[in-house]
């Protein structure tokens, strides 16, 4: 969970979940909507990965990245606990 809340920690990052949350994209239609290089797009996409906020998948010379929204449930599940009175 705390590669996740590092992953979230970042504007840009968090642009690329809220892009994925229309659908499946490639890295070059999310380079799209980003005044930075694709190798920094990569470099954000690879923390999502490894934060296991997003999938990945091959299809033919497309590398498509979508939404896990699993991790999403885990993380807010564990911040509605702390809400709720210990007893």
């Amino acid at each position: 969970m705390n590669d996740a809340f590092k992953a979230l920690s970042d504007p840009t990052r968090r642009k690329i979940l809220d892009l994925l949350k229309e659908g499946d994209l490639t890295a070059g239609e999310i380079a799209e909507h980003f005044d930075i290089t694709k190798p920094s797009i990569s470099n954000h996409l690879n923390l999502l990965k490894q934060a296991e906020l997003v999938w990945v998948e091959r299809r033919g010379q497309h590398i498509v990245y979508s939404l896990n929204t699993t991790v999403f449930q885990d993380v807010l599940k564990w911040i509605l606990n702390l809400q709720q009175p210990k007893g």
